[in-house]
């Protein structure tokens, strides 16, 4: 017995899944809804004589990025009516990363944008799963991923845009965040504020998490034994929440050194600052000349009292009082689920993260037409609709994103080919 035991080799526990495979099912799902939407939209654009991947990477903001990365900063169009558009209103990550792929490569800069978007695209669906898994479960993160990809608005994250770059980037820094990474939270949360205004959502869900996770820290080192840790909670791949993950909460986050969360506090925001400073002092406007160069556009931030007219406005005739009413439905719709996330106890950082986007876009005093699309990194309010279909029969969760995914695909394609994203 001895001898044949020798020979045996030992049963071993078989090794957990990497994170890359557990995302999987996310990314195979994700790759494949948008490219029934660049099917659709080749279709539709062949059948009205127009060139689909110009539509993608030839028009309106891919324009102004592949302006910054051939030339640099300086271009201005000046309006009949006195506007001055200037290319610094568009944050300079993009433009970089296009500029570097050309450099490298025989891409063009616009092909650059393209391959950029469509790389950060998958990114941003690997982000949203892996935030989304830890906190509801593998079968969550896979809904969540899909939601974010049948957005009616989703042909934007393949186009040469910054939306895509921008949501992986968010989307890293807060799983860095709620697992503890705080360095890597704030490099990430500093190039998402290199790539566009909203990036400040980002440092906001840094520093609040940052702030609560050091009164934690101060609670579980009374002497009463108080602990700033809440129990974990165990649930299946259903769509209940699983762990603490809250780092404002979860013990093992406030137990990292304080040193690295100060650090990352301190990284987080500089990305924002330095290109906002950088852009004051090449105009002479000092703090405020970030600001006078998106007023030049003819946009700034009015608590959304123009948003609001602009609504009430639809309904002065009846065949404007549909967009009016959809209008209507659809912040309502984007209130709720964000009341949603709250009640249903969302970690702090996704909170503050999608509360400023929200409030960015939907306070934006111009441009009325591209809040769906400036709405797109508030990734988290899809979590409520990811659990609900988590916890659903596997077939109606397949049903509902294959229509959604049709729905998107053919209203990405009308769009485009009409008045297109503004």
């Amino acid at each position: 017995m001895t001898d044949l035991a020798k020979r045996v080799p030992p049963v071993r526990a078989p090794l957990p899944p990497s994170p890359f495979r557990r995302a999987l099912p996310a990314l195979y799902g994700y790759a494949a809804v948008r490219a029934l939407g660049l099917l659709v939209l080749g279709v539709w654009s062949a059948a009205r004589g127009k060139d689909p991947y110009t539509l993608l990477t030839g028009r309106w903001d891919a324009l102004w990025y592949e302006r910054v990365a051939s030339g640099g900063y300086g271009y201005v169009v000046r309006l009949p009516n006195g506007d001055v558009h200037s290319d610094l209103a568009f944050f300079p990550l993009l433009p970089w990363l296009e500029r570097l792929l050309h450099a490298v490569s025989p891409l063009s800069f616009g092909d650059a944008g393209f391959l950029v978007s469509l790389l950060a695209s998958l990114a941003a669906a690997g982000g949203i799963f892996a935030v989304a898994e830890f906190l509801y479960g593998r079968r969550a993160g896979v809904c969540a991923a899909l939601l974010w990809a049948v957005l009616p608005v989703g042909i934007v994250q393949s186009m040469a845009y910054s939306e895509s770059l921008f949501t992986a980037l968010a989307a890293w820094s807060l799983y860095a965040v709620l697992t503890g990474r705080w360095v890597g939270a704030g490099l990430l949360a500093a190039l998402a504020g290199l790539t566009r205004p909203v990036g400040l959502a980002v440092v906001a869900a840094v520093w609040a998490a940052g702030v609560v996770s050091f009164g934690r820290s101060r609670s579980a080192a009374r002497p009463d034994g108080a602990s700033g840790g809440v129990r974990a909670r165990s649930g299946g791949d259903r769509g209940t929440p699983r762990r603490a993950a809250d780092p404002a909460r979860a013990p093992d986050s406030v137990r990292a050194p304080a040193w690295r969360r100060v650090l990352g506090m301190l990284i987080a925001p500089l990305g924002a600052a330095g290109y906002v400073l950088w852009v004051g002092r090449r105009t002479g406007g000092g703090l405020l000349g970030y600001a006078r160069v998106q007023a030049g556009w003819r946009n700034g931030f009015d608590g959304g009292y123009a948003f609001a007219r602009f609504t009430a406005d639809k309904f002065t005739s009846f065949p404007s009082a549909a967009a009016g009413a959809g209008l209507v439905i659809g912040v309502a719709l984007v209130i709720w689920l964000y009341v949603t996330c709250v009640r249903q106890g969302q970690p702090l950082a996704p909170l503050v993260h999608t509360g400023v986007v929200l409030a960015l876009a939907l306070c934006a005093s111009s441009y009325f037409g591209s809040k769906p699309r400036l709405l797109m990194p508030a990734f988290p309010l899809l979590f409520p609709l990811a659990r609900a279909l988590a916890r659903s029969r596997t077939s109606t969760a397949v049903l509902v994103m294959a229509g959604a995914a049709v729905a998107s695909a053919v209203y990405g394609a009308f769009w485009l080919n009409g008045s297109g994203p503004p």
